[in-house]
């Protein structure tokens, strides 16, 4: 295999028209890469089938790219394919354009939606791992060594911790053997998934595993933290160009969520008691990240690269007391729809991007303020019966909704 065939600079990006996959399509366009995006605007399908929208107003992809040639003169391309089903197709591309990196964003990523309903959990099994497989068979297929980087999920681990920090991927343990040696050795750190969805990226981690193993393939594995902001640097030089702003049950990420319920005058929704303790990231260190692991990839003979993407953890009770705070809102606690202990502890390590540059952003009023601010100038797009979450995950749960809530919620259905 020649390796040189390969253009180093060219990167597709796989679900590139979504909440993390279009602001990382700019940030690297901006960089000086070559960007192709693979996308069957899934997710857009998706809204039509909740009957949701963006809060904020995102344009189709095709005028998308257009703004960004005319303000930038970089060009970008779409290709639409469902990596999922499209599997010659999909291959066809690898050949033809032979990228140096693939960025897998193509999975559906919300665990709400993976439990809404039998057909749900189904789809995203199908989606998601087929896809992920198809991906895998395809470079090898192609011979081409690629560098596949996957944005994974902190979920895989569960919402726990045995008294340590949560390394980054590997565990070291010591077993005994049948003589009563000691033996040490490295294995993955064992996943606990919550949901369907965190059970498809669990499975993703086997896989990656295998072809590491198997076809010595170069993969980088991110396990990100809940997501919040909307914004980059790159999406704020023209409307046209917005990212997403999900807030609704299913898609909406929670500190976007309670922001904009605040925006709103809705009570901010804490489901359970709030003593459950998430990772998070601000959606401009995740594009940053993106590219310290496009620019750092692990040699031919190494081992599943895996990092922490994330930059704090927060119990959500603390988040929703420091949106009131901000916003003046106020805080209605409802049961939980989902299946969870009611607190837990959460140390995470995330030395990796620490050591190759990052410098974190973390949550300070001066984001939370101008994500407010996005919230406030589109409530006026905001439908408030989509902001309650309505996917449980066992059928004797009922979702929970603030009462003082309910007559706005029925009358924003007629």
């Amino acid at each position: 295999m020649d390796i040189k065939r390969l253009n180093r600079k060219k990167v597709i990006i796989i679900g590139g028209d979504g909440f993390c996959g279009w602001p990382t399509t700019l940030h690297l366009s901006r960089q000086g890469y070559e960007v192709v995006i693979v996308d069957n605007l899934s997710r857009r399908n998706i809204d039509n089938e909740l009957e949701v929208e963006s809060l904020t107003p995102i344009k189709p992809l095709g005028e998308r790219i257009k703004v960004w040639q005319e303000l930038t003169g970089h060009k970008i391309r779409h290709i639409n394919i469902n990596i999922a089903e499209d599997y010659e197709q999909l291959l066809q591309v690898l050949n033809d354009e032979k990228p140096g990196t693939i960025i897998h964003f193509a999975e559906q990523r919300s665990a709400p939606y993976s439990m809404k309903s039998p057909r749900h959990k189904r789809y995203t099994v199908n989606n998601n791992i087929n896809g992920t497989h198809n991906l895998l068979c395809a470079i090898s297929e192609s011979e081409l060594d690629i560098h596949l980087v996957h944005l994974g999920t902190m979920g895989v681990y569960g919402y726990g911790t045995a008294g340590v920090k949560i390394p980054e991927g590997y565990l070291e343990v010591e077993v005994i053997t049948d003589k009563g040696e000691r033996v040490e050795q490295e294995i993955l750190y064992p996943t606990n998934p919550g949901s369907v969805y965190h059970m498809t990226k669990s499975q993703d981690q086997l896989l990656f595993q295998y072809y590491n193993k198997n076809d010595q393939m170069r993969i980088t594995d991110l396990h990100q933290g809940i997501v919040w902001g909307t914004n980059t640097e790159e999406t704020k030089l023209d409307e046209r160009l917005i990212n997403r702003f999900d807030y609704d049950g299913d898609y909406g990420t929670v500190l976007n969520r309670f922001l904009m319920q605040a925006a709103l005058d809705y009570p901010i929704t804490v489901h359970g008691t709030g003593g459950q303790t998430r990772a998070f990231i601000h959606i401009q260190d995740t594009v940053r990240c993106i590219q310290l692991a496009i620019e750092n990839p692990p040699q031919k003979e190494d081992r599943v690269m895996i990092f922490n993407q994330m930059t704090e953890t927060h119990r959500i009770e603390d988040l929703a007391k420091m949106v009131r705070e901000l916003t003046e809102g106020e805080i209605a606690y409802v049961q939980n729809p989902r299946k969870e202990a009611a607190e837990n502890e959460l140390h995470v390590k995330n030395d990796l991007f620490l050591s190759k540059g990052l410098k974190p952003t973390t949550l300070n009023q001066g984001l939370l303020r101008e994500v407010s601010e996005v919230a406030k100038r589109y409530a006026h797009r905001a439908d408030l019966s989509k902001i309650p979450a309505r996917s449980v995950w066992t059928k004797d749960q009922q979702p929970g909704v603030p009462e003082e809530r309910e007559a706005a919620i029925e009358k924003s259905r007629l």
